[in-house]
């Protein structure tokens, strides 16, 4: 990684770029000197299909002209921008510059229409049909990815239309998921629980649970063993929401349904991460996105 974090890299970009340059005008000047010696028609004595002759005629004017200003355009571009290496130009141009005050610029615009929805409490901007286009926007550029057009998801991400919340469905907790983001781990169990045989009948247990299929003598002689999972899950199975432990009791599977299933969790663990959108979004738009999240799992609560 040292090899390219070093000088010498700005170094080679900055030789090369100008090299190439100064190559230019070179092959120009030698062309412009140098004369080729023709034949009496004025030709190289070049033929291809019978008749196609080459003529010894020197470079248009316009050609020559136009090959000069992009020498010159190439080394004002040089001067005024970033191109050789660490050089900063002479603007301190960069595109993160300008990115950042594009979207300050984009913020300012929008400001007086988000304004209004910043006094709303979360659980009436579904009521409010602007601020539901707005954040079904929001939704599909910045969630849909994950979570689907229809924010039903899929295996290993959340439907967000039921009320099956990991870490809580009220507003609160919902704007606090998508600013921060979460990260849910499940370790590995399968020291903690034992054999194979005993992972297969507290998965049989956890099915039962749910009223799942399942064996049922099998099931009974992994509740015991279920106690190492209860730290997290509870001695009842139905989770703790501030640590983003599912509820074992419901038939809600995010990673999988079935006894398979629930071994390959218990002997692997799982690690599940839904990124930050504080970077990526305003606080303006967090709480307009929240309020749509919100109202998928309360559609009572939607504008008609």
């Amino acid at each position: 990684m040292s090899d390219f974090t070093s000088s010498f890299w700005s170094t080679y970009i900055s030789v090369i770029s100008v090299l190439g340059i100064i190559a230019c005008l070179v092959l120009l000047w030698l062309t412009a000197r140098k004369k080729s010696i023709g034949h009496a028609d004025n030709t190289t004595g070049h033929v291809w299909d019978e008749d196609l002759r080459e003529m010894n005629n020197p470079l248009p004017l316009w050609w020559v002209g136009l090959f000069v200003l992009s020498v010159i355009f190439g080394l004002c571009y040089l001067w005024l921008f970033p191109g050789l290496g660490n050089y900063k130009g002479s603007k301190s141009w960069s595109s993160q510059a300008e990115y950042t005050t594009e979207m300050v610029d984009a913020e300012k615009a929008v400001a007086p229409l988000y304004a209004a929805f910043d006094a709303l409490p979360v659980e009436q901007l579904p009521r409010d049909s602007k601020a539901m286009a707005i954040g079904e926007r929001l939704f599909m550029n910045n969630c849909a990815q994950c979570h689907g057009s229809d924010a039903q998801g899929s295996k290993g991400f959340p439907n967000l239309t039921d009320g099956d919340w990991l870490y809580g469905g009220d507003p609160v907790t919902i704007k606090a998921s998508i600013t921060n983001g979460r990260q849910g781990v499940m370790p590995s169990m399968a020291q903690a629980v034992g054999s194979p045989q005993e992972i297969s009948e507290v998965a049989h247990y956890v099915l039962s649970l749910s009223g799942s299929p399942h064996d049922s003598l099998k099931a009974a002689t992994g509740k015991s063993k279920f106690t190492v999972c209860s730290s997290c899950h509870g001695m009842d199975g139905k989770g703790n929401q501030a640590i983003g432990a599912p509820n074992l009791t419901d038939k809600t599977w995010l990673h999988g349904w079935g006894e398979q299933a629930i071994v390959n969790m218990v002997n692997n663990g799982k690690v599940n991460v839904m990124p930050a959108q504080k970077d990526r979004l305003s606080s303006s738009q967090i709480h307009v996105l929240t309020g749509y999240v919100w109202s998928l799992s309360h559609p009572t609560s939607s504008v008609n």
